[in-house]
């Protein structure tokens, strides 16, 4: 029955279960190499264990306990490729649909900044932009942060190294998005430090509310670059042209927004390419020299 003890259990076995003698046998074994005496047997306790072992003790074939590990050759990795990387993809849809979702939000407003954007104020104007177009714009410089730093790891992986001292891709990549946002957040401060000190605070702010707008094409811009280079293998020789372009664009529209707000109404045209070599062009210098730089210290060097 269900509810028997143990006891009750094994008095029932032994009742029915008569186990029979065995019988081992007798027969000399014959599988052994010819010229050599009989083996001895194994079952013997006196035996010493090197008689017990052989070359095939060892064997993950005959111990279904023990990793067998893989039969044959290891084949070459395949090597580490954006587009099969679910993660960064994740991240480049999430961008896409914040940008949708923030072009939604903000639409209009985008649409006065381009209108205006070539206009040129005789007087100063009061910063108009609320809270929520700030912060969306501030999202935009993260994005485009991130876009900067995976063109530049496919730069970096097609025209300088191929394989890092660090194993994980996520690592370069977050250091090379650190350095542009640090880039960007560096840059801001230095604007905010010069501008204050030489001009006037609302001057700064409808500077700074254009460096924010312009950084938010930027990322618009280069969007589909990404794409093309991490998912259709898009010439890299192209993409530097194209990159170049919107850097040289954006750069243009700095200069000539720093020369309307600051420098028009005193005709102060040398100051100005000064003011934009300074603050403009040395650092987007040091964030290429940085960024190579770290690119050569992780390269592993044969």
């Amino acid at each position: 029955p269900k509810d028997a003890t143990p006891a009750q259990q094994d008095s029932a076995i032994q009742a029915w279960f008569e186990p029979g003698e065995i019988h081992y046998s007798s027969q000399p074994d014959t599988l052994h190499l010819p010229g050599h005496e009989i083996p001895r047997d194994l079952k013997k306790v006196d035996l010493p264990q090197y008689y017990r072992e052989n070359f095939f003790s060892a064997s993950t074939l005959y111990h279904p306990e023990l990793d067998g590990g893989r039969n044959g050759v290891a084949g070459d990795p395949v090597p580490y490729a954006i587009h099969n990387d679910h993660i960064i993809t994740g991240i480049l849809i999430c961008s896409f649909l914040l940008i949708m979702f923030a072009l939604s939000r903000i639409s209009s407003f985008m649409i006065n900044q381009a209108k205006h954007f070539l206009y040129m104020p005789k007087v100063e104007q009061e910063y108009t932009e609320t809270g929520t177009e700030v912060k969306f714009q501030l999202g935009f410089s993260v994005i485009t942060s991130l876009y900067y730093a995976l063109l530049f790891y496919f730069y970096a992986t097609r025209r300088i190294a191929d394989t890092f001292i660090l194993s994980s891709e996520y690592a370069i990549l977050g250091i090379y998005f650190g350095t542009m946002v640090g880039y960007f957040v560096i840059k801001g401060l230095l604007y905010t430090i010069v501008n204050n000190v030489f001009f006037s605070p609302k001057k700064n702010l409808q500077f700074l509310g254009t460096l924010l707008f312009i950084v938010a094409i930027e990322g618009v811009c280069l969007f589909p670059l990404v794409l093309l280079l991490a998912y259709f293998q898009f010439s890299m020789q192209n993409a530097i042209i194209y990159c170049i372009f919107i850097l040289t664009l954006a750069k243009l529209l700095t200069f000539y927004k720093s020369y309307t707000i600051f420098f028009k109404q005193n005709r102060l045209f040398l100051q100005n390419i000064l003011y934009f070599c300074a603050l403009e062009m040395v650092p987007l210098v040091m964030i290429w020299s940085g960024l190579v730089g770290i690119t050569y210290i992780l390269k592993v060097n044969y």
